[in-house]
Formats: C-alpha cells, structure tokens, sequence
C-alpha cells in the first residue's frame, strides 16, 4: 500500500522545480523551491532562525494557512479541497503552447480514419462525436468532475475512520476544533492530489489512459504536446504515432460508449473498496509525542513532514477490499486486452509500426504508466503486466474459436465476462462461451441424482420411469 492514504505522488516524483521556478515566481514563491525549505522560510546560518526574520516566518505562515482558509471558503467544504487541488496542479504544469486550429484538424482526421478501420474489427459502433485537441491544462479542468467521483469515497471513508476511531474522551477535549481539523485534513488530501495530477497531466497521450473516460461522452481527445514527448527516440513516423493512439483512443469511447454499466462498474469497484478503509490510530499518540516546537521554528519542513504523517495512518486491507480490488484489476485488464486486440487487428495490415507501438505501450504499463500511477497510490492496487497479457490472449482465443460477435456480446452483460480464474484458464472460459462446456450439465445431473437420493429412491427407478415413459410414447404413437 502506498504510504500516501490518498494522493497520487509526492512532490519528490516531480522534477520541473528547476525549469518552472521563474516562471511561476508570481505566484508567490518568494522562497523558491528548495526541498529542504519547502515553504520559502528565510533561515539563517545553519539553519537557526534568524531572530530579525522571526516576523517574516510567521507572516509566512499566517499567509499559508490564510491560503488554505481562502480555499475551503470558495470549495473545501466536501472531503477534498478540489480548489487547492486545481492551483497546485495548475502550478506544477506551468507552462503550456496553446492548442491552434491544425492541431485540432489532425486530431479530427486521425479518429475519422482510424473510426473507419476499427469498424471491421468490432461489433461496436462508432462512439465518438467530438473530438479535440487539448493541453495539459484543458485535461486537468475538463477530467475534473470524475476525479472528484474517484477521490471523495476514499476521502470520506478516511475521515469517517479517523472520527469513528477516536475515544469520546479524545473527541469531547477536541469539540470545536474537529471542524478545523477536518478542513485542514480536506486541504491536505487537495494537496496530494494536485501533486499527483501535476504530474499526470503532463503524461497522459490521451483522455482514456487511465483505463477509465476521463472527458464528456462520446468525445475523443488527444494530447499532443505529451505525444510529442512520447515520440522521441522511438524512430517511427509521427502520424503513425498519431493514428494508432487515435484508435486507441476511439476503441475505448466505443466499448464505454456502447457498454453504459462499464464506467459504472468501474466507480463502484471503487467505492467498495472505500467503504472497506479502516484505519489504525495508534500513530496518532506517537505522532504527539514526537513534536518539538523548537525544532518547527529550526527546520520548518518539520511542518509539512507532520502533516503529511497526520494523514498517512496506514489503512489494513480487509479481505472484502483484497476481493474488490481483486475484480478491479481484473476488468481493467480486460478492458486493456479489447482494445489492443481490437487496435492491433485493425491496423496490423495498414500501419508497419502497429507491432512496435503495440510492445511500446506494454513496456509504458510495465514500468508505470499513468493508469498504473493512478491505482497504484489511488487504493494501492498495482495492475500487474501479467494481467494484462492474460486479458489479450483470452479474448484473442475467444475470436480464434469463434468470431468478433461472440467476442463483443460478451459484453452484453457484467455476469458474461470473465473473471480472475478465467484470465488463468482461458480455454474453459472460450468453452463456456461458444457451448461446448459440459461441467453445467453434469454438476445438475449429480444434483437430480443427490435430490432423488434423498427423497428415498434408487438410480434404477428413473432410467425405469423413463423407459415406461418411452413405451407409452410408442403405443400411442401406434394408436
């Protein structure tokens, strides 16, 4: 389980300080970005506070948590403070090159193209209607509204835990001051999660890369300054690069589009995990053992250091939750294997690169892709590479043994697809599918056979009951 209960990455994961410092100084930064210093506190020689600074550090800190009560004003009432979430984000993104008018036009082509590919290889009809062209920052105010269907359940879970944790004693000393805390927890879950979508936002090639449809309905989006990045050194023509990532993009709306329960699905696997979340809070008293104001006023990223333990108490993992997290994987990986079966027979025999991006984005996930990033430190699942090869290979036994129909009408209904044991044992879920599995019979013979057991009978009196039933058939098929 990742130590953050809820955020995406540390500040550690994100490497742009360097690049970005001068151009986001407006904002505020006048102590720039050292780790060691992470609030800008002007310190003195060795680290002591510089007594004539003294009224800076806590200017400074009146300034922050000033910050934090701002936010939770305008919109930190909820169990994440999405305000603090979006400006640090915002932050951490820096710079950007608008999107222009041909970007949006080559985004429209390579979907229509590859739409038009796709439909010989899926059952699915087209799920796409609009498409776009979009910057990090349109990803971030646009995915938003799902982000906040993700992150609340989790959220709310924690601080439930927390309040339900606490001896009466505890929560009748504390009284009022449980609201404040309560604020300051929602500002630190922003906190985590800006920094984690920072950081995404700069890696995600297309609105679909988490697994799940992060932009409207039935809109397709493509990320071309991340594309960009995504291109060096892998010597393959850029429009390949484009439509094969257009294809992708345009599989996943379908099967999202045309498969209404499957997003669904998909939050509510979530939100059983989330109502799983218990916390142990015997940190807590050690954590109170552990302040030393001295050593606030010497090393202020003591500070952030205590707040980010605060929030950290790390959750057990109950069986329901290794279950939920379990089927949670297991329909990602499906998810995964459609639609690189579906891309990489839809543009085998038209684009030379398809077998080589198709390996690239395996080795993407293998090594953490944003999908992997997200359920990793999200409910701390890890999407396993093997889960993923598994789901490809079943579903492409499935079309060898069959046909595209069967293979997409599995999705008809979440009771039709296969679950862990079948990724395992993918030639007697391909059996079970097309008929030719005959354990249901058997497992209701040896039924009949228990119940009539039990009733007192024999073997012998139905194979007689039945013989007699056939002569009567006979003699009045005579008459």
């Amino acid at each position: 389980m990742n130590d953050l209960p809820f955020g995406f990455s540390s500040s550690d994961d994100r490497d742009k300080d360097d690049q970005n410092s001068g151009k986001n100084s407006g904002a505020g930064n006048s102590g720039g970005n050292d780790p060691a210093n992470p609030f800008g506190f002007a310190l003195g020689d060795g680290g002591a506070v510089d007594p004539s600074q003294l009224g800076q550090l806590f200017s400074q800190l009146g300034n922050m948590f000033s910050g934090m009560g701002s936010g939770m004003a305008s919109g930190g009432s909820g169990p994440v403070n999405y305000d603090v979430a979006a400006n640090l984000a915002r932050q951490q993104i820096g710079d950007f090159t608008p999107m222009l008018d041909k970007e949006h036009q080559a985004v429209a082509d390579a979907v229509r193209l590859a739409e038009v590919w796709l439909d010989e290889q899926t059952t699915l009809p087209a799920g796409i209607s609009t498409t776009a062209a979009w910057t990090p920052v349109d990803w971030l105010e646009n995915t938003m509204p799902t982000w906040r269907t993700l992150c609340d359940p989790i959220a709310e879970q924690m601080a439930k835990t927390v309040d339900m944790g606490l001896p009466e004693e505890a929560k009748a000393f504390a009284g009022p001051m449980m609201a404040m805390i309560g604020q300051l927890s929602g500002t630190m879950y922003g906190t985590q999660l800006g920094q984690g979508l920072g950081q995404l936002a700069g890696g995600v090639l297309t609105s679909t890369d988490i697994g799940l449809p992060l932009a409207g309905d039935r809109v397709g989006v493509l990320l071309p300054e991340a594309i960009a990045k995504f291109a060096e050194g892998l010597d393959l023509p850029a429009q390949e690069i484009v439509v094969f990532l257009a294809a992708r993009e345009a599989a996943h709306v379908r099967l999202f589009t045309h498969v209404p329960w499957l997003k669904q699905r998909l939050l509510a696997t979530v939100e059983e995990y989330a109502r799983g979340i218990r916390v142990d809070l015997g940190g807590l008293q050690n954590l109170a053992t552990e302040i030393d104001p001295q050593e606030l006023f010497t090393n202020p990223g003591k500070l952030e250091e205590l707040m980010g333990s605060a929030a950290s108490f790390e959750p057990q993992t109950t069986p329901e939750q290794q279950a939920a997290l379990s089927r949670l994987e297991t329909l990602l990986a499906l998810i995964e294997g459609w639609v690189e079966q579906v891309v990489s027979n839809a543009l085998g025999g038209r684009i030379p690169s398809t077998a080589a991006l198709t390996e690239t984005m395996r080795r993407r996930r293998a090594s953490g892709g944003p999908a992997e990033q997200t359920f990793a430190t999200l409910i701390g699942m890890d999407l396993r590479p093997r889960k993923l090869r598994e789901a490809a290979a079943l579903w492409r036994a499935l079309v060898e043994a069959s046909d595209i129909t069967v293979r997409d009408g599995v999705w008809g209904h979440p009771d039709l697809l296969p679950d862990a044991d079948d990724l395992d044992n993918p030639a007697r879920f391909v059996d079970r599918v097309i008929g030719g599995d005959t354990s249901g019979i058997d497992d209701a013979i040896a039924e009949l056979e228990r119940q009539f057991a039990e009733k007192g009978g024999t073997t012998e009196n139905p194979k007689s009951d039945d013989n007699r039933g056939d002569d009567e058939d006979k003699g009045s098929d005579q008459a």
